[in-house]
């Protein structure tokens, strides 16, 4: 992502940033359509005892696709400019902790919501829908692959909204939309089918729209010399606060207290997502913090 956002031209930072997240919905759509022929062209206890291993053996191609793409990879000219000053650190990692904390710390709850919405809408729903309201996995799988569609869609919609309106702006309202959402998980998980198959369409494309502008806008508080280390750490603290713990909290809390609670905390965490964003719009990279 940052490759692609330090190789844009002015006002499309957002545009190519959006282009390595599709990463994301197009595995997911791989993968889940993968499992979805294994499923049907193979019983249960073939699948559990070799069938799951088919799609790791399969992804072995990408990792020399992975490979090919790293050993082409040139510095970008941002970074080049610095490196010509003079301006690179020997250690990124002390620098970013001695110097831009705050950027970090707001960094990371930025994307807090991002993560947690997308376990939520893949592990949680699934598993809930399958052993805790009956359903089949044949059914619920192909109902989750349409709303990744979704996901797919929104992330150039808002990756050109924000480099038009500004991506922290773009980010909030998207916030706000999952905040909205939030209040919509119980009724719509528990409408059938067709209330399933809306959930995950409005879930999955809210997901499309924080997913897309989240990484070009991890990068925007840190200066060039501290950009990679500083929006990478962001990115996957993020996930850790977001992702870890969201799939088995939304179940303790749907098995205690109902799916209005797990949409309580969804919006908790958009709650917070958008406080960090506040800051983060408020943030320079040229300032020390």
């Amino acid at each position: 992502m940052l490759l692609a956002t330090e190789n844009a031209p002015p006002g499309k930072k957002a545009w190519f940033g959006m282009f390595p997240q599709l990463g994301a919905p197009i595995g997911f759509i791989l993968s889940t359509a993968s499992f979805i022929v294994l499923t049907s062209t193979m019983s249960e206890t073939q699948f559990e005892a070799w069938g799951w291993r088919i799609p790791f053996l399969a992804s072995a191609i990408l990792v020399f696709v992975g490979l090919w793409v790293r050993l082409k990879i040139t510095e970008t000219p941002e970074f080049q400019k610095a490196v010509d000053r003079n301006e690179r650190v020997k250690a990124p990692a002390v620098t970013l902790f001695a110097h831009h904390k705050m950027a970090l710390f707001l960094g990371t709850f930025s994307g807090v919501t991002t993560f947690s919405l997308f376990y939520l809408m893949t592990v949680f729903a699934l598993g809930w829908a399958t052993t805790g309201m009956g359903y089949e996995r044949a059914d619920i799988l192909p109902i989750q692959l349409i709303g990744v569609l979704f996901f797919a869609a929104f992330i150039p919609v808002t990756a050109l909204l924000a480099d038009r309106y500004g991506q922290v702006k773009v980010l909030i309202a998207s916030s706000v939309g999952i905040g909205l959402f939030g209040a919509l998980f119980a009724p719509l998980f528990g409408a059938g089918l067709t209330g399933l198959l809306i959930f995950f369409a409005l879930g999955f494309g809210l997901m499309g729209c924080t997913y897309g502008p989240i990484g070009a806008a991890m990068a925007r508080p840190f200066p060039t010399t501290v950009r990679y280390t500083g929006a990478s750490m962001a990115f996957n603290l993020a996930g850790i606060v977001g992702a870890s713990l969201a799939p088995y909290l939304a179940t303790w809390l749907a098995q205690n207290y109902g799916l209005a609670a797990v949409g309580g905390y969804l919006a908790l965490s958009a709650v917070v997502t958008i406080l960090a964003l506040w800051g983060m719009g408020r943030v320079s990279p040229e300032t020390e913090l």
